[in-house]
């Protein structure tokens, strides 16, 4: 059976249609996404809409968090304060109660679903390298995890208690003799050099997750982020997916 695992859509819309086009096309049993439906873009409300009736599971990221409480962004960049800011302030109030209730891992099909790494003790840590990747694994048991945050894509794997080592192959095969731990990449603000939105198609019966890009009309999002005042870096960054 073929799943959909969407994360860090960061309200950027344009990118958002251009995955669930392209999910169309394909055979997929149910969507879920990890989280950070807001933040960065200039579309929170459509981005949440599009959504709330789509996935099978829904997870809370940072910057859902800090639509709901702007004391959330108090770490964030400035660029970041602000967009979390404006989303807040924009947000209807029923999507901002949808995001208020959601969780921040869940398990789904046998795979642990979290938005930053299982390790995640309230301060949302990314999982970039082996180092990350280890304490993420150390802090479950479970044999596969999806993870969000980075916007960085790369399957992470173990043997034992082994260090774990990386892969960035668009498709993957999961051994079932290995942890493997799966960071998803970002549909509305890649960050790996490749500005086309990303997500996640795994096949529990094949054993394979494979990293899908698709291009979107960037020009138009980064006009609906200048358009609301937002920070024009927000915009710029989408040309070069950093």
């Amino acid at each position: 059976m073929l799943h959909a695992l969407l994360s860090d859509v960061h309200g950027n819309l344009e990118a958002l249609d251009a995955v669930l086009a392209d999910l169309a096309t394909r055979e997929v049993a149910d969507v879920a996404c990890l989280g950070d439906f807001v933040g960065y873009g200039a579309s929170p409300n459509e981005c949440v809409e599009r959504l709330r009736g789509r996935v099978a599971v829904a997870l809370l990221g940072n910057h859902d968090a800090a639509a709901c409480d702007p004391a959330e962004a108090d770490s964030f960049t400035p660029a970041a304060a602000t967009a979390a800011h404006w989303t807040a302030g924009v947000l209807a109030p029923d999507h901002r109660e949808w995001l208020r209730g959601l969780s921040r891992r869940a398990h789904w099909h046998g795979a642990l679903l979290v938005h930053a790494s299982p390790a995640d003790t309230g301060s949302w840590p990314y999982v970039v390298d082996a180092f990350d990747a280890q304490n993420a694994f150390d802090a479950c048991d479970d044999a596969l995890v999806f993870a969000g945050h980075s916007h960085l894509p790369v399957v992470f794997e173990r043997a034992g208690t082994a260090p774990p080592t990386a892969t960035h192959d668009a498709v993957v095969r999961l051994r079932p003799d290995r942890r493997h731990l799966v960071v998803v990449p970002s549909v509305g603000q890649p960050r790996d050099h490749d500005p086309r939105a990303g997500y996640v198609l795994w096949d529990d019966a094949a054993r394979t997750v494979e990293s899908v890009r698709v291009a979107y009309d960037v020009d138009a999002a980064q006009a609906r982020i200048r358009s609301a005042g937002l920070p024009p870096r927000l915009a710029d960054r989408l040309s070069h997916g950093v």
